[in-house]
């Protein structure tokens, strides 16, 4: 099983790249774990039509001892399987909670025992790398993390700092810097910074993703590329990307 983590700032694109890597992946013949990480509990939505799914930290308040994972697991498009952490009410408790309750019920109720996935991606939020969201990358979680940017000044310093936070856990047996994944947004100089950013903490751009119209396309109708645009630009790029994420772990599942 690869555990693989992938992080970035706040309307990056994470998410749709998430998705569509876990497609790919999936079309690939790999069974497929998904787990949002994002308090908005949007991550898995692009692999389920659009739909949002009731959260680890929703179901546990109200089931309780009750709860089973046919619960908070869902079936999303290629198979993949679907989890969404949640979070708490906006502006009440902390949102890194509701990864930790996740991550810690997933584990307690055997959901990698019984799903046996080949990959296990958790799509996590980056703005701020707190305890709670800094969980995916502790020992036992993911073994890389893949940080998404553009070249846009908060992108890229949302994205150091994830880097910072894994150099900081360097010696802990905790998850490594697996490269960046580019995003592009059509600024200046976008590939030069993202270079930059990426030969600052001794890793590599992955993988690009241009800016185009089938993702925008394919996200409004609440589905992945590898559904609505198979075989376009984006789509290449896309599957690209989830060859080089594969790739970092030796390219064997």
């Amino acid at each position: 099983m690869i555990k693989i983590a992938i992080y970035g700032k706040g309307g990056i694109g994470k998410s749709t790249i998430s998705c569509n890597i876990s497609a790919a992946l999936a079309r690939k013949g790999l069974s497929v774990m998904q787990i949002g990480c994002d308090p908005k509990a949007d991550s898995t939505s692009l692999l389920r039509g659009g739909e949002r799914m009731q959260t680890v930290l929703e179901l546990s308040r109200e089931k309780g001892s009750a709860l089973a994972l046919e619960d908070i697991v869902r079936e999303g498009a290629f198979g993949v399987k679907c989890v969404e952490a949640g979070g708490p009410v906006p502006g009440l408790g902390c949102a890194g909670r509701g990864i930790i309750n996740a991550l810690e019920t997933l584990e307690r109720l055997g959901a990698y025992e019984r799903y046996k996935p080949d990959a296990v991606i958790y799509d996590v939020l980056g703005d701020v790398v707190c305890g709670g969201f800094s969980m995916p990358m502790r020992k036992g979680y993911a073994d890389k993390v893949f940080v998404v940017t553009s070249g846009e000044k908060m992108a890229v310093y949302a994205a150091a700092n994830i880097c910072m936070a894994l150099e900081n856990f360097k010696g802990r047996g905790y998850a490594s810097l697996g490269g960046v994944i580019l995003n592009r947004r059509g600024v200046e100089d976008e590939d030069e910074n993202a270079d930059r950013l990426a030969r600052d903490f001794g890793t590599k751009i992955i993988a690009g993703i241009d800016r185009c119209s089938e993702i925008p396309l394919a996200e409004k109708q609440g589905k992945t590329v590898e559904e609505v645009c198979p075989g376009s630009e984006a789509g290449k790029q896309l599957e690209a990307a989830a060859e080089a994420v594969l790739a970092a772990f030796g390219g064997a599942v």
